[in-house]
């Protein structure tokens, strides 16, 4: 026997036994057709009728299986269609007061926060007091990375104001304008801010990375989820819950982006008293080896202070 017609007669066997019900049915049909029709009447009517009776009975067993089988094939698919939706809805659109209110629960009981984005301010007025203050309370470790503008970067600053003066229309009544100085300026306090924190709580773990390209996006992330946000009200802002793929692309995302950015060593840093002097803030820029430009004023300097410790939430006016 050769090895093709071997391999006929073992799809032939296998066919049979997958449709085993049709297949006896068939051969019953077939039998009792044949032999009423050319037996001349050698099969009694009865017979005959109840030949037909297991005939249908065995097609009926075969549509029962048929539709035992159908359902399966249809959880099947419907898992594979929950899958797909759990993959659309990993992402999560936020926006007004949603965003707020998720970056609310995003600090609840989390020991890291990794921030990327232009200048920080929501991390000064809100992120870093909340998250410092609960350490404090529940005498526990914080651990937090910051990723902002260089202040020094002249060039970096200009062209990040300028992208934010694209959505000046939406700007509440009020707001300063942005210019390279006030991105400066912000950029500079949330390096004090950072320094400040430092001292006021030993269990903190904090760092500061300077990036000369500018970010148009924001990144928020804790122990819980990632929150992007951004600057134009016409887009939706996402969050992102821990487990799912696109939080732990963005984890690794966060740490190269910060390990090809300038990292100040804050081990550096003066002493600041619980509020800051102007003479304490030059002293302390100088020693990072980030100093103030000299054309900047007391005025200036006192407004970074302002800035670093009484920042105003930008989601709370």
């Amino acid at each position: 026997m050769t090895a093709a017609r071997a391999g006929r007669i073992e799809r032939a066997v296998a066919f049979a036994l997958r449709n085993f019900e049709v297949v006896f049915a068939a051969g019953i049909g077939l039998t009792v057709g044949v032999l009423d029709i050319f037996g001349d009447r050698l099969i009694e009517s009865d017979f005959a009728s109840g030949a037909t009776l297991v005939v249908l009975g065995a097609l009926a067993v075969g549509s029962l299986s048929e539709r035992t089988r159908r359902p399966l094939a249809i959880q099947e698919a419907m898992a594979g269609t929950r899958r797909a939706i759990e993959d659309l809805t990993m992402v999560r659109s936020l926006s007004g007061n949603e965003v707020r209110d998720a970056l609310r629960e995003a600090r609840q009981g989390t020991n890291l926060w990794y921030f990327k984005g232009g200048t920080g301010t929501y991390l000064r007025a809100v992120t870093l007091p909340q998250c410092v203050r609960a350490a404090k309370e529940n005498r526990s470790q914080l651990n937090v990375k910051i990723e902002i503008l260089n202040p020094a970067d002249e060039r970096a600053c200009n062209a990040y104001a300028q992208f934010r003066q694209m959505f000046s229309g939406s700007r509440p009544p009020g707001t300063a304008a942005w210019t390279a100085g006030r991105a400066r300026k912000e950029s500079y306090a949330t390096v004090l801010a950072a320094c400040w924190y430092r001292m006021q709580l030993s269990t903190l773990d904090i760092g500061v990375h300077l990036s000369s390209i500018v970010p148009t996006l924001r990144f928020d992330l804790s122990d819980s989820s990632l929150i992007i946000t951004q600057d134009d009200p016409a887009r939706v802002n996402l969050q992102v819950r821990r487990g799912q793929p696109l939080y732990d692309y963005y984890l690794t995302e966060l740490h190269q982006s910060r390990e090809q950015a300038t990292t100040l060593d804050l081990r550096n840093a003066t002493l600041l008293s619980l509020s800051p002097t102007v003479d304490e803030t030059r002293t302390l820029f100088d020693a990072l080896g980030l100093p103030l430009p000299r054309t900047f004023t007391e005025g200036d300097v006192g407004e970074i202070i302002e800035k670093a410790l009484h920042a105003e939430d930008p989601y709370g006016r």
